[in-house]
């Protein structure tokens, strides 16, 4: 596949690129797709200890993500994919709040699931997403 262009931010994106063997981001013509995004700190992979800092954190790294690649960002995600080691309402709340906050003037589909556990050991949060960039792909 290496007609794609694939993409790995500075600090963590690079250093899982480099240890994991995967690419933050991938462009497909006017698409960005993205891989699932943590609550870690881009420089130093630390992550947030509190859950709802990391749910900020990972939009964070999912905007970063989406810019490294040549997008916007969230404005232009039509797609999320979200996995928690918690869920409840308190979670919901805050991934919703962010939503609200990146996306204020659009929503976007959203498939939200609870799972055992996620590829860190700390990780309680991964937020994926699929962005349309048609300016971008030109």
């Amino acid at each position: 596949m290496s007609h794609l262009q694939y993409y790995a931010y500075k600090g963590q994106g690079v250093k899982n690129r480099e240890n994991f063997w995967y690419s933050q981001a991938v462009r497909l013509g006017d698409r960005i797709e993205c891989a699932g995004q943590g609550g870690w700190n881009p420089e130093t992979g630390v992550i947030e200890k509190q859950i709802i800092a990391e749910i900020d954190q990972a939009f964070a790294n999912v905007e970063r993500n989406l810019k490294d690649a040549g997008g916007k960002g969230w404005s232009q995600v039509f797609r999320v994919n979200s996995y928690h080691v918690l869920l409840d309402n308190k979670i919901l709340d805050a991934m919703v709040r962010n939503f609200k906050k990146y996306m204020p003037d659009h929503q976007p589909i959203w498939t939200c699931v609870g799972v055992p556990c996620l590829a860190q050991e700390h990780m309680r949060v991964e937020i994926e997403v699929v962005a349309h960039d048609p300016q971008g792909a030109k």
